[in-house]
């Protein structure tokens, strides 16, 4: 039988890259998401590639949904041993005087309160399949704050202050916790989301610079993490493209 792996977020971007390449290592795939369609077509590409894979509609912010998600890994056809908290995404630049109620409750939700509501249906799979990984897809975002990041900057701090507790929690129980925190990441999705669509100013956040990380650049860190032997756990991966030296340092060309 194979292992399972869980990735939510699994539609686009980084949960997208992190599923075909969990699939290519050889895992059996569920792919959770919202977006039906979009899961239909990476189950068929996994597949097409000589992969396994599963789409399960997954709305994080539902416990509903999520319980259907714990259903489906109930059925999978194989113990389920690594869970990638991966969905997420950030909404609006506004400084915290103005900034709104309605997106911090977004960003929260769908962060923060997703990652919960998730790694508590799946815990119990983890533990009892003896080797169980939980990776949480951060930001450097839950280390360094920045003007106009105060919403996203709190929610990954919350995300951070989850996978530190529940390392702590878990310990002396066959379940790691992993944390990985991605710098600078050009996804088709994030920077558009966060500016309700925006082209314009989405493409801002990336001009200049030559190499900003991709998703495949995080789908080979969180393989690299979860492919570890089960008695190293990678606490904490902090990733930036090279033109990044800090949250506030970027190279750009002119």
């Amino acid at each position: 039988m194979s292992s399972v792996a869980i990735v939510t977020g699994a539609s686009s971007g980084i949960g997208a890259a992190t599923a075909r390449r969990l699939a290519a290592e050889g895992f059996h795939v569920l792919a959770a998401a919202r977006r039906t369609e979009r899961l239909a077509a990476l189950v068929a590409e996994i597949e097409a590639a000589g992969g396994s894979a599963t789409a399960v509609e997954c709305d994080v912010t539902s416990a509903e949904s999520v319980a259907g998600l714990a259903e489906a890994a109930a059925a999978s056809p194989g113990p389920v041993t690594l869970l990638v908290n991966n969905a997420g995404g950030a909404r609006g630049l506004d400084p915290v005087e103005s900034g709104s109620v309605g997106d911090w409750q977004w960003m929260y939700d769908v962060n923060v309160l997703g990652t919960l509501r998730v790694t508590q249906a799946l815990l119990p799979a983890l533990e009892a399949s003896g080797a169980g990984t939980i990776v949480i897809v951060s930001s450097t975002a839950g280390h360094v704050v920045y003007e106009g990041g105060g919403g996203y900057s709190a929610a990954k701090h919350a995300q951070t202050a989850i996978a530190g507790t529940l390392r702590l929690e878990l310990c002396g129980r066959p379940v790691r916790v992993i944390e990985i925190d991605p710098g600078m990441v050009k996804t088709d999705e994030f920077a558009l989301i966060r500016f309700g669509g925006d082209t314009g100013r989405a493409e801002t956040v990336y001009a200049g610079v030559a190499e900003p990380l991709v998703a495949e650049d995080i789908a080979d860190c969180v393989a690299w993490c979860a492919t570890r032997p089960h008695h190293v756990n990678v606490d904490r991966l902090v990733v930036r493209p090279l033109a990044q030296a800090a949250q506030h340092k970027v190279h750009r060309s002119s």
